[in-house]
């Protein structure tokens, strides 16, 4: 019995330990070469999920979604729990739009993101990062 409540108990946690990729990105503006941290999302379930149900991010933490190619893109903030910045990034590592202070949706139906240029990357930081540090649309991001 105790064997197979075992078993039963490591099959659900490996359910809910993932295998976690990071990459460091560094976003380089007029003033700062900014370094971050960032959870890659590049499968269609990593990108479902995002930033879900996250309580808090650190400061110079949040998720890099990794596109196939450069395509227009959709968010919403259903079940995110903190506001977020989305930073639209093109193939060339052009910043080409920034949302700032994007709101968690507690209510259906949940708002969308649309961009508003086709994007390779979108990287989401915790909300008004963008306006602290000084980013802005044409600021080039280096990923490593």
């Amino acid at each position: 019995m105790f064997r197979m409540l075992a078993v039963f108990l490591l099959i659900i946690l490996s359910g809910c330990i993932q295998n976690t990729d990071y990459k460091k990105v560094e976003i380089i503006t007029n003033q700062e070469e900014i370094k971050l941290n960032l959870e890659v999302a590049d499968t269609f379930e990593e990108m479902s999920r995002g930033l879900m149900f996250r309580q808090k991010l650190g400061e110079s933490e949040g998720m890099i979604f990794v596109f196939d190619k450069e395509k227009m893109t959709s968010f919403w903030m259903k079940n995110t729990l903190i506001p977020l910045d989305m930073i639209f990034v093109s193939e060339n590592g052009t910043i080409n739009e920034i949302k700032v202070d994007v709101q968690p949706c507690y209510q259906d139906p949940c708002e969308t993101y649309p961009s508003k240029y086709p994007s390779k990357f979108v990287i989401e930081l915790n909300a008004n990062y963008t306006v602290k540090k000084n980013i802005n649309v044409g600021d080039f991001v280096k990923i490593n």
